[in-house]
């Protein structure tokens, strides 16, 4: 069964294809990771009519965008961007996505747009009439250019590199809807949750060498992320270490033989997902003298959480930290 090239787009969103044959069989892993994620009254009534002033933001390309009124036919063509949108309360506005945008549930009532590896649906967008695109970083300034001449209006946003990043994409999104007060209590929601786990982490013993595998369609040299993404930045930021900072590449493929002279002390299988288990793991030469499958600290791992760089990323923050370091939440 050929692994659907969604896998890569949100599993990590600069590349556009890696595919591989997952086994049939999925084998319960041993180590199952905790998931969790006044009106006032006027005293004196108003003698002039209120008047919308229009919204000026500025993207992440540096573009300009403008709009009468907060937007209400969106298409996102981002999974980042879909679930921000739905996270402030401007769900209902999405009238087309791209095929990756799967959570909420909700947005599948959306028109599928497709996946566009063959390239952005121009003549299907236009014939929705959108007031606004959102598009994330996977796309190219050229392709967005190329709406942006056909008189479309699209907001560009950069992957964030940190909470704070996430919080102010999230912000620019309400902006652009007219949701900032929703945003608000969202960002404030998130911050309370990634201070109250960074003060529980403070007592955390030790920094665990932390191996994520992205992918094994070559068992031998499987994908992990590299020094620079949010998912380094999520293992750092829950005291461990990122076996993939020492390599080079964002995105890269690590040799049997340097993950046995790094000898991490837990595996994250973001690929879990295609079927691949423990016991694959444990089979693959040499990889039964790794101190994670001796100990048993093998874990399967959602990819989606920490590949779209959305909300969900604090409930990624909160489980890998409760994978890393138990011990801090025994209490």
């Amino acid at each position: 069964m050929r692994k659907t090239i969604v896998m890569l787009n949100v599993l990590f969103i600069l590349m556009l294809t890696l595919s591989a044959c997952a086994p049939a069989a999925v084998a319960q892993p041993t180590n199952e990771p905790v998931m969790e994620a006044t009106d006032l009254v006027p005293t004196v009534e108003p003698t002039e009519e209120v008047v919308q002033t229009a919204i000026m933001v500025t993207d992440d390309l540096g573009v300009e965008i403008e709009l009468a009124e907060p937007a209400q036919k969106i298409i996102s063509i981002s999974p980042s961007l879909t679930e921000i949108l739905f996270s402030v309360g401007a769900g209902d506005r999405l009238i087309g996505r791209d095929s990756n945008s799967m959570y909420p549930a909700e947005a599948a009532s959306a028109v599928d747009l497709g996946g566009m590896w063959n390239g952005i649906p121009i003549e299907d967008i236009l014939a929705m009439e959108p007031d606004l695109i959102l598009a994330g970083e996977i796309f190219a300034e050229e392709a967005i250019n190329e709406l942006r001449d056909l008189g479309l209006v699209v907001y560009w946003q950069k992957n964030p590199a940190d909470f704070e990043g996430l919080f102010g994409n999230i912000m620019d999104i309400a902006v652009l809807t007219g949701t900032e007060d929703a945003a608000s209590e969202v960002i404030e929601g998130l911050s309370d949750r990634v201070s109250a786990l960074d003060e529980k982490l403070a007592s955390a013993a030790g920094l665990p060498l932390v191996f994520y595998e992205l992918d094994a369609s070559d068992p031998a040299n499987p994908y992990t992320p590299g020094g620079g993404t949010f998912i380094s930045f999520i293992i750092s930021r829950a005291k461990g270490v990122n076996m993939g900072d020492s390599l080079d590449g964002t995105w890269v493929q690590v040799s049997s033989e340097e993950l046995l002279a790094q000898n991490p002390d837990i595996i994250l299988l973001a690929d879990a997902l295609y079927g691949i288990t423990l016991e694959m793991v444990a089979e693959r030469t040499g990889w039964s003298e790794i101190t994670a499958v001796v100990e048993g600290e093998i874990y399967p791992f959602d990819p989606f959480i920490l590949s779209v760089p959305g909300p969900r990323l604090v409930d990624g923050f909160e489980q890998v930290a409760e994978i890393l370091h138990p011990e801090v939440f025994e209490n």
